[in-house]
């Protein structure tokens, strides 16, 4: 309107209105984002939208839950260190009192009781408690029963022996999370359970590193001894363990608050307060639904492939829709210079910028084979 007013051309004002309109302006960003996200789906990564997309790609430090996520899950008792002459009766009391939780610890408990075929599961059972972060206590055939770690114990006022102490410390040493068992008062058990860490996590950590992070951080639950022993294997830069819930968020506020980007990458229920807390929260996709549902990033394949490709995956879309950007904000530039320089005009304008909407779209379809040259990230 402005040209017309001054040119007093309508025919010009029609054609820089039609050739200024930045038709590859409006779907450049779009486009980019659908495109990552078809790739992302096909690999079996779930990303929950281009701003999810976008924040990803600024992410430096990656925070990660230990069990279920840098290991398999699929824990099993290892060693049980006894201080009872009625081993069978304490196992059969612990195992009773895991089947009132659903902690992958007691399950190992579990599995390792019926596969030594000991009967618990008709014992009566009362006053349970869970203590998030301690473990669990319950009176079961009049036996007063608490499983769990060395808080448990104390808070309990119970001690463990010199010998008992020895014991400890030489499985948590070897990577082992351990339970200890007290029935009416005395340390019966320490029982060992071990958890396998992924195959393909420390290759696929350094990787990450270099696509862009900068930190790699493990919050755990479990002993410091066990985590650091992970920590170490894998090339973790910071080990923060014997954490509750509500303490890993406190953690992740704590980076944010430094300036960085955080990603928090977990699996269960008691990861979904770190996984909302964080700028992206990251789900194993054999995790919990609720974890699922809090996530903005969910790995279906569980694959720490799947988390490289992804990270690298969001740089790349980023990238895409600047360059998206760049060549509609170019093409209107020309066209205008063009227009005003006697050299363009309505049929040819028209033409061009058709034809940068098409660049557009062409440039972002490349992102739906992004990755596929190198099959390095799959595990």
């Amino acid at each position: 309107m402005l040209v017309g007013l001054i040119s007093r051309d309508f025919r010009l004002a029609i054609t820089v209105l039609v050739l200024g309109c930045p038709g590859a302006l409006v779907i450049g960003a779009p486009v980019s984002n659908v495109a990552g996200i078809g790739n992302g789906a096909k690999r079996g990564i779930l990303v929950k939208g281009g701003e999810a997309m976008d924040t990803f790609a600024k992410i430096d430090t990656f925070v990660f839950d230990k069990t279920g996520t840098l290991t398999k899950g699929t824990t099993a008792v290892s060693t049980i260190k006894n201080y009872t002459e009625n081993e069978g009766d304490s196992l059969a009391l612990v195992a009773r009192l895991e089947t009132l939780s659903d902690h992958p610890l007691g399950r190992a408990v579990i599995h390792y009781a019926q596969e030594k075929d000991i009967d618990f599961q008709q014992l009566a059972v009362k006053d349970n408690q869970t203590i998030k972060g301690q473990g669990i206590t319950a009176e079961i055939d009049g036996h007063a029963v608490c499983a769990g770690n060395t808080k448990l114990i104390a808070a309990h006022k119970l001690s463990l022996t010199p010998k008992q102490v020895q014991d400890l410390h030489q499985l948590q040493q070897t990577g082992s999370s351990v339970i200890i068992v007290a029935i009416d008062k005395k340390i019966t058990q320490i029982i060992g359970v071990s958890d396998v860490i992924r195959p393909e996590v420390a290759e696929q950590l350094a990787k990450l590193k270099q696509a862009g992070a900068k930190q790699l951080v493990m919050l755990t639950g479990d002993n410091q001894m066990t985590a650091d022993y992970v920590a170490d294997m894998l090339g973790i830069d910071e080990v923060h363990a014997e954490l509750l819930p509500d303490e890993k968020v406190q953690f992740v506020k704590k980076y944010q608050e430094q300036g960085l980007h955080v990603a928090f990458i977990g699996d269960g229920i008691n990861d979904s307060p770190s996984l909302a807390a964080a700028d992206i929260g990251i789900a194993m996709g054999s995790g919990t639904d609720v974890a699922i549902e809090t996530s903005d990033v969910v790995l279906m394949q569980s694959s720490f492939g799947s988390l490289v490709h992804a990270y690298r995956l969001a740089k790349k879309t980023v990238l895409n829709t600047r360059e998206n950007v760049v060549i509609a904000i170019g093409v209107v530039l020309f066209l205008l210079i063009g227009l005003f320089a006697g050299f363009i005009y309505m049929a040819s304008g028209m033409f061009v910028h058709e034809a940068s909407i098409l660049i557009v779209i062409f440039n972002a379809m490349r992102l739906l084979y992004f990755g596929h040259e190198s099959k390095e990230e799959k595990s």
